[in-house]
């Protein structure tokens, strides 16, 4: 295999078994439990990093169902969304993410830098309740809840909270262990709609495990649930801040 040959391949790795397709990333039908809870602020000013700044003390946490995602396959995903601002634009900062699907994983790691680990989240219905649980191996350690569409939601407000800014702090290593990517990455979901929306009585439960530490960041009280289904396109990121300059 000829160098231009290398140069031409190479976006993703494997080289000759990429793990995942060139994007653009288009979801449909993507269903988000999302459960707003107020934390404690010192807690969550240690894991914010400069120069983001802590907005609120308000911790969104997600579960996602995309059944139907370019590339990525039908898989569920879950994690924490902390409020921050970055010069003056309100936005979100990815904390902590689990997921059950290698190429969704691989992709944003290496393309965006999500935080993203490998676990078993799923997003249902049970009777009467939309249910979001996170298992890390055996071990329960998240369980959303939230009365299924219990209330209809503002829709416009629904799509312009998906629509705010996205930040997250991408890692590389060097070969030697050293860092030779520390970014921090801006982000938007993109060609929004939002097909349905509800809000209602919600309930978070999160466990401590020394591998997945979302219980760090402690439920002192629900604040919002809100249930939402949308088609969307996750678009490639910027950088707005180097560490390493």
């Amino acid at each position: 295999m000829r160098e231009a040959q290398i140069r031409e391949r190479a976006f993703a790795m494997p080289l000759t078994s990429p793990s995942y397709p060139r994007g653009p990333y288009r979801f449909v039908h993507r269903e988000f439990l999302n459960i707003t809870y107020r934390t404690d602020p010192e807690r969550l000013r240690a894991v914010v990093p400069e120069p983001l700044e802590v907005e609120s003390p308000i911790v969104k946490y997600e579960f996602i169902r995309m059944p139907d995602s370019t590339g990525f396959g039908d898989y569920t995903e879950t994690g924490q969304v902390l409020s921050v601002s970055f010069r003056g634009r309100k936005g979100g900062y990815s904390h902590c993410m689990f997921l059950n699907d290698e190429g969704p994983l691989a992709g944003g790691r290496e393309l965006w830098g999500f935080p993203k680990k490998l676990a078993e989240p799923k997003l249902g219905v049970e009777t009467d309740t939309l249910v979001g649980t996170l298992d890390y191996g055996r071990i329960r350690i998240a369980t959303g809840t939230m009365g299924y569409k219990y209330q209809a939601a503002d829709l416009a407000a629904v799509r312009a909270s998906l629509e705010a800014p996205n930040y997250l702090l991408k890692i590389i290593p060097h070969v030697d262990g050293s860092a030779r990517i520390c970014e921090l990455v801006e982000y938007y979901l993109t060609d929004v709609d939002v097909k349905g929306a509800w809000v209602g009585p919600g309930a978070l439960e999160l466990r401590s495990h020394a591998l997945a530490p979302l219980a760090e960041l402690p439920v002192l009280e629900v604040l919002s649930a809100t249930h939402i289904v949308a088609d969307l396109t996750l678009s490639l990121g910027k950088v707005v801040h180097d560490y390493l300059a």
